[in-house]
């Protein structure tokens, strides 16, 4: 009889975080970097944001403790109101965040079982699969679909 395989790693604290937006025409946005994001970076992604997407930037929040920052609340209190508007979620409320759709598609459906050697790697496999799903906007455009859905229930 065989036996079952023990895999050992050494674990560290290191890892890759990953901010997104998306847009109700199908357009993916998103930052990495190796470090939480804090205020500043996300505000960063914000401008960058601002540059990438003429007109209204609709900014749905779901309650997480760095959109509720004194410095995040100030830059966005700083900016022209009629660019952005802000939808706050209760709490924590996944199925009314359509980017939740998206980072949940990309774990289960792109990077399903996948097995990265280092953190290189697993930003060469997230880029690789932002990429594909980039090209499958019915998907994108289905997890406003399912946020819109799930706020009428």
């Amino acid at each position: 009889m065989g036996e079952t395989p023990i895999l050992k790693h050494k674990l560290t604290r290191d890892h890759v975080s990953v901010i997104g937006a998306l847009s109700t025409a199908g357009k993916l946005y998103f930052g990495f970097q190796e470090k939480a994001y804090n205020s500043h970076s996300v505000i960063g992604f914000l401008e960058h944001l601002q540059r990438q997407i003429p007109g209204k930037l609709l900014l749905i929040w779901d309650g997480a403790p760095i959109h509720r920052s004194r410095v995040l609340k100030a830059y966005l209190a700083s900016c022209e109101p009629e660019r952005i508007t802000i939808v706050p979620l209760p709490g924590y409320a996944p199925d009314l965040n359509p980017q939740e759709g998206i980072w949940r598609y990309l774990k289960y459906k792109e990077l399903n079982n996948l097995a990265c050697e280092s953190l290189e790697h697993l930003k060469q496999e997230l880029q690789k699969a932002i990429k594909r799903l980039r090209q499958k906007r019915k998907i994108i455009q289905a997890c406003f679909a399912h946020a819109e859905g799930a706020l009428q229930t």
